[in-house]
This record gives C-alpha cells, sequence and structure tokens, in this order.
C-alpha cells in the first residue's frame, strides 16, 4: 500500500503541470485580460477594475494618458487608439506581460512549486490570503453539505432497497424526484423570501459565515450562530442532493440483495441484519464511495456557486468567478491549482477507503 500511495503522489505532479500548461494556453488565447478591462475603464465602458487595481494611483494615470490630440497609435490592444504609449507600456509591466509568455510560464511554475501565488491585479491583496478567506465559507458548505447527505441518504436508500415496492418505498421516491427537480438556487430564493427578511420572517441573516460579534460569543453561542448563519443555504444546497446518493445505494443493494451469496448466506441461518451489513453492506458500498471524489468536489466549490452569489458569501467559487470575469489571472491560476490539488487529494483518499470497506481489495497488485 505504501508504494501505491507514494506512486499516486508522485503522479499528482505531472498532472497539475498539465492542467497548469492548457490553462495557461488557452488564456493567451482568450480575448480580453486586465489591460484591456483597465482600457475599457479609461473609455467609459468598463466596470470598476481601475478604481480597485493595486498600485493604480502610482501608475501615471492622468489626462495626458488618454491621448489628448485624439492621435491613433499602434496598438495590439482593442480599444487603445489615443492612449499614451507609455501609458500602455506601463500596464504591461504592471501585469507582467511586458515579458515574452514563455518567460511568464515558467516563472509562474517555480513560484507555484514555492506555494507562491502572487497579489491579486484588483484586489491589492495576495492570492493566498483570499483564498484563505474564501476556503472557509466554501468548506463549511461543501462538508455540511456532503455529511447530512450522506448521513441521511445511505440509510434511507438501504431501507428503500429492503422494502423495495412498498408503499414506503413508493412516497419517499416521490418525495426524492420533487426535491431533486427543484434547483437548488430557486429553493434557496423561496427560504430567503420566507425566511431572511423578505415578504415574511426575519429569523436568518444573510451575508458572512458568522455574526459580527463573534468573538464576544461564548463557545456554545459561536456554535448556535455558526449554524444559524448556514442553515437557509445548507438547506437549499442538500435538498438537491439527496436524489442521487439513495438511488444510487438503493440499486446497488437491490444487485447484491439478488446473487447467489446472499442466498447462500441465509440459507446458512443468518440473521437479515447479518446478511446485510456482513456480506452486502462492503459490495454495495464500493459504487457509492467511487462517486465520493465527484460529489465532494461539486458540493465544495462548483454546486454553491449560486448560493454564494445568493447569500452573499464569499466562498472559493464566487472568487473563482469573479477573478474569471475581470481577468484577474493570479487569482484564477491559484484557485485552480488549490480546487487541483484539494481533488487529486481527495481522490486517493477516495481509493484507499475502497480497502477500508473491502480488505479483498489490494492496489499493490494494480498498475497505476
Amino acid at each position: 500500500m505504501g508504494a501505491y500511495i507514494l506512486r499516486r503522489l508522485l503522479l499528482i505532479i505531472p498532472t497539475l503541470l498539465g492542467i497548469l500548461t492548457v490553462t495557461f494556453i488557452i488564456v493567451q488565447f482568450t480575448p480580453g485580460g486586465p489591460v484591456e478591462n483597465i482600457i475599457a475603464q479609461l473609455q467609459g465602458t468598463g466596470g470598476n477594475a481601475l478604481g480597485n487595481i493595486s498600485g493604480g494611483g502610482d501608475m501615471g494615470i492622468s489626462p495626458d494618458a488618454l491621448g489628448a490630440d485624439g492621435g491613433a497609435i499602434n496598438s495590439r490592444y482593442r480599444g487603445a487608439q489615443g492612449l499614451d504609449p507609455d501609458f500602455i507600456a506601463s500596464l504591461e509591466k504592471q501585469f507582467g506581460f511586458d515579458k515574452p509568455p514563455l518567460e511568464r510560464y515558467l516563472q509562474m511554475l517555480w513560484n507555484y512549486l514555492r506555494f507562491d501565488f502572487g497579489q491579486s491585479y484588483f484586489k491589492g491583496r495576495s492570492v493566498l490570503e483570499l483564498i484563505g478567506q474564501a476556503l472557509p465559507v466554501s468548506i463549511s458548505l461543501g462538508l455540511w453539505q456532503l455529511l447530512i447527505s450522506y448521513i441521511i441518504s445511505i440509510p434511507l436508500g438501504i431501507r428503500k432497497a429492503v422494502r423495495d415496492g412498498s408503499k414506503f418505498d413508493i412516497w419517499t421516491s416521490g418525495i426524492i424526484i420533487i426535491g431533486y427537480a427543484i434547483p437548488g438556487f430557486l429553493f434557496g430564493i423561496m427560504l430567503m423570501v420566507f425566511f431572511a427578511g423578505g415578504s415574511f420572517f426575519n429569523w436568518f441573516p444573510l451575508g458572512h459565515l458568522v455574526s459580527d460579534n463573534f468573538s464576544e460569543l461564548s463557545p456554545a453561542g459561536k456554535i448556535l450562530d455558526y449554524f444559524w448563519h448556514l442553515a437557509l443555504p445548507i438547506t437549499a444546497m442538500v435538498l438537491s442532493s439527496f436524489a442521487t446518493v439513495t438511488l444510487l445505494t438503493k440499486n446497488c443493494f437491490l444487485e447484491e440483495i439478488r446473487k447467489q451469496y446472499v442466498v447462500t448466506a441465509r440459507a446458512k441461518g443468518l440473521s437479515e441484519r447479518s446478511v446485510l451489513y456482513g456480506h452486502i453492506f462492503r459490495n454495495a458500498m464500493l459504487v457509492v464511495i467511487a462517486g465520493f471524489p465527484g460529489a465532494f468536489v461539486a458540493s465544495f466549490f462548483t454546486g454553491s456557486l449560486l448560493l454564494e452569489m445568493l447569500y452573499s458569501l464569499n466562498g472559493i467559487g464566487l472568487l473563482s468567478y469573479e477573478s474569471i470575469i475581470s481577468r484577474d489571472y493570479p487569482v484564477v491560476f491559484g484557485s485552480l491549482y488549490i480546487f487541483s490539488l484539494i481533488s487529486l487529494v481527495v481522490t486517493l483518499i477516495s481509493d484507499l477507503t475502497y480497502t477500508l470497506v473491502d480488505p479483498r481489495i489490494d492496489f499493490e497488485r494494480r498498475d497505476v
């Protein structure tokens, strides 16, 4: 097992290298960029990136930069006609685009080996600081959604398999399918309207993971305050996550229940509980465990994006989305690097979990 773990850890390096390389190449051919954002702001057609840029006041932005003579200059940036070439050059230097792509790529790899992700283009803070502030939100949302959905879905799926075709199986399937059909963000809007100061009650807060006076609360008060803020977004996220795990668990158990070894175990006089949890469980759960990495990644990042926006929670999903829109490349690559690293580690942990559920699986005899 030790050799297998070592091989998998070593494979993380070329995988991360490939992800960063492909993304870097795509970025080179993607229209728009931080320089174009600043130019659009100066021309009155962009957002407020100029006001947020780190060191923007020291870059010589003045009326002269707008080219008072109105003459067009040769520039590879769309909309840069009439701007001072020296100003464009200062922007390129500010963002590091005065260097050739290969040099920027190699420098990025060297920095990322040391977990140095640089500074955000527009927020004036380090990428690690931004990710460090966003991760607790995403971890809280993803972890509790995953735990609650698995804790409820697996026992429910087993119960449905044991009582397949009964009234319990039918009405629970109806509820699960209806819940799955409702988008999480739509249910989140409904919860917000009813319980977060909309048209009815103002029972739950919006924005932030904890209250402003969190540090002054008692330990019990901190726990209650934490879950008070998470109640609505977690409820909205969990609703649609029940169906997949529940029905997957049910189908896996139904498939195992019909196999010959189960008939043999029952013929030996074993109780239904012993057959179910002593023989069927470890075989049926393998497929459920196989889906864990995908569920983990989805719940931590992609699944919570809309709800982070809806409830004003600054998680990693919202941070990545905003950085892509604003072409804040250090944040884009930094969050992608962390996201990919976590995904690869979780996949390895998922593989190791196989051996805990079924000791017959030996990865040492497999070719990686």
